[in-house]
């Protein structure tokens, strides 16, 4: 498991998954906003690769977050797209509303930071997000992520075209916080 101050990133039980589809991916609004394409409900026992882990995709290492204290399942965290030749990722999370507010977000994305610099031996960490998600725009921005760009009228969310923000962070940039 990797630890933050908060949390730990560890890998994917079976029984999370019930808890994942209900909170997160059954839930049509959050849904719509964390995924690129339109929402669709996922049928119990798919293997639908939001849910369930694929080990053979190099491409993709998604965790499940725990409470350290306590280890109470609070969401989930990837880091994706990763590009071993140019050294990049993208990161991406998704909290249970009960665990949001609480600054697990800021704690899963330094944790995410030290996989990828430090475990990966990564160059560049990236996160796009929409631009009114102010909690991903502070998480990042409080582990040193840099606004890069506006993408304007990028994604289709809910009948309406929305901005998402590009962030990014080099290793040389990085400074490590709370260290897994």
């Amino acid at each position: 498991m990797l630890k933050g101050s908060k949390v730990g990133l560890r890998a994917r039980h079976e029984d999370d998954i019930p808890i994942l589809r209900t909170e997160l991916y059954d839930d049509v609004v959050n849904g719509s906003r964390a995924e690129g394409g339109p929402w669709r409900p996922i049928t119990p026992g798919s293997k639908d690769p939001r849910l369930v882990v694929d080990d053979t995709n190099q491409g993709s290492v998604p965790f499940s977050v725990v409470e350290l204290e306590g280890g109470t399942l609070v969401g989930t965290a990837t880091l994706w797209g990763i590009d071993n030749h140019n050294r990049s990722a993208h990161i991406g999370l998704g909290l249970r509303p009960s665990a949001r507010g609480k600054g697990y977000g800021t704690d899963v994305v330094a944790v995410l930071c030290h996989y990828g610099f430090v475990v990966r031996g990564l160059q560049r960490l990236q996160i796009e997000t929409l631009a009114d998600n102010t909690a991903m725009l502070r998480s990042a921005e409080r582990n040193g992520f840099v606004r890069e760009g506006v993408l304007r009228s990028s994604a289709w969310v809910l009948g309406e075209f929305l901005d998402e923000v590009l962030l990014g962070l080099l290793v040389q940039d990085w400074k490590p916080g709370a260290r897994p």
